[in-house]
């Protein structure tokens, strides 16, 4: 198990390069890294915080359309801006919320918490199992080389991101293609899972201190799936 200084310096490792800031100078991610976790199945409690959060996302989508909803909006034009079309690949949060009408899904406690969060606060938030991990988190455009481990029809499959498409990736490839869209099977959250990496992207019109409350009703959740659960956070910003 890892200590929160040992966890502290995988994150101090993370960085978002310069051309995905020059994209969108106001891009801001907070990263929070987990260890101590004890899987288990969806619970009463996993349960209540989705119940909450599909009752949010029906009350805003009762005033407006989805693709209105200005944190959906936002990232709706940061896929445009790099080539990607948002009514075909959708950000994980347009996704969600698109699902509450009928019930977002139930999979494990830690997965419904972090989609819980991500509708309540509305933020694309990823999980991901740090143990796959291969070296530091990053987030690039792509140069269209970088390996993507999915699946295709049931089958294993190796695809390559569009040249200039924002992914998060490590040593090994891409853990997650056009910002926030799919994640890669390597570092998927599992129901054995014990140690993982929570990615909240924003832009604006999300605040900075917005972004930090949403990290920290995670984390408040968190804490709870286990009694030695150690987390840190460490938020990147553009230096300008």
């Amino acid at each position: 198990m890892r200590n929160a200084e040992a966890l502290q310096e995988i994150l101090k490792a993370a960085h978002v390069e310069p051309a995905v800031f020059e994209l969108r100078p106001d891009y801001r991610a907070l990263l929070i890294a987990v260890d101590g976790l004890v899987p288990g199945p969806s619970d009463d409690a996993s349960n209540a915080l989705l119940e909450q959060a599909e009752a949010a996302a029906k009350a805003a989508l009762a005033e407006q359309k989805v693709e209105h909803l200005p944190h959906v909006a936002a990232w709706r034009e940061a896929y445009q801006a790099f080539g990607a079309k948002p009514n075909r690949t959708r950000n994980s949060l347009e996704a969600l919320v698109r699902r509450a009408d009928a019930g977002l899904p139930r999979v494990n406690r830690l997965t419904d918490l972090y989609n819980a969060v991500s509708v309540l606060h509305q933020i694309p938030l990823g999980g991901e199992d740090l143990a796959g991990y291969v070296g530091a988190p990053r987030l690039i455009r792509a140069r269209g080389q970088e390996p993507f481990d999915t699946v295709a029809n049931g089958a294993p499959l190796i695809e390559y991101p569009d040249p200039g498409e924002v992914v998060w990736c490590d040593d090994d490839g891409v853990t997650c293609r056009r910002w926030n869209w799919r994640q890669g099977r390597r570092t998927q959250l599992r129901d054995e899972t014990t140690t993982a990496l929570f990615i909240l992207d924003a832009l604006e019109p999300m605040t900075t201190e917005a972004l930090l409350a949403a990290g920290e009703d995670l984390t408040t959740h968190i804490v709870r799936l286990g009694p030695d659960v150690v987390t840190t956070h460490h938020l990147i910003e553009s230096a300008q």
